[in-house]
């Protein structure tokens, strides 16, 4: 397993659709591996197989909350209901959150690192971070979506300066 380089915003891979993943093999396991991990290490709670600069249709989420981490391979979202107005980070823009409206709930089917089918059904935190990830398979980022306006920037001053007006 190893640590993957995370692109950012201006990197222009960002921008393109991923291919669909036809044959799951020992490489493709090995890739989502890396994806886990390479999440792990920068705190996410998602990433695309794009961001690691691979045009491959991989999404891996983890919500931190005891449950395995959710792998999919060649997810498509067939169904979602309802609207929840979300603050939003990328690791592929770093420091910056933005507000943005994605489904309170999202049906998405796929195929797990074995090729078996999977069906997940996910709420709230789920429901944005499985939108917000599959939005990277399509070249959709963060920006593309956000409430215009609403971006913020976060250091650790600006942490620090919060905490101490309250």
């Amino acid at each position: 397993m190893a640590i993957r380089s995370i692109r950012t915003e201006e990197d222009e891979i960002l921008r393109k659709k991923s291919k669909e993943v036809d044959v799951i093999d020992d490489r493709i396991r090995e890739l989502v591996k890396d994806m886990v991990e390479t999440m792990h290490k920068y705190d996410g709670v998602g990433l695309a197989a794009v961001q690691v600069g691979i045009l491959k249709q991989i999404i891996v989420i983890d919500l931190y909350d005891e449950k395995p981490v959710i792998k999919i391979i060649n997810p498509k979202i067939i169904k979602t209901k309802g609207e929840q107005e979300v603050d939003e980070g990328c690791l592929s823009f770093p420091n910056k959150y933005v507000k943005v409206k994605r489904p309170e709930e999202v049906v998405v089917e796929g195929l797990d690192e074995n090729g078996k089918k999977i069906k997940i059904t996910g709420t709230g935190l789920l429901a944005q971070a499985i939108s917000h990830e599959v939005d990277h398979l399509h070249g959709i980022v963060l920006t593309d979506v956000m409430i215009p306006g609403t971006m913020e920037y976060i250091t650790p001053d600006s942490i620090e300066e919060k905490k101490s007006k309250k």
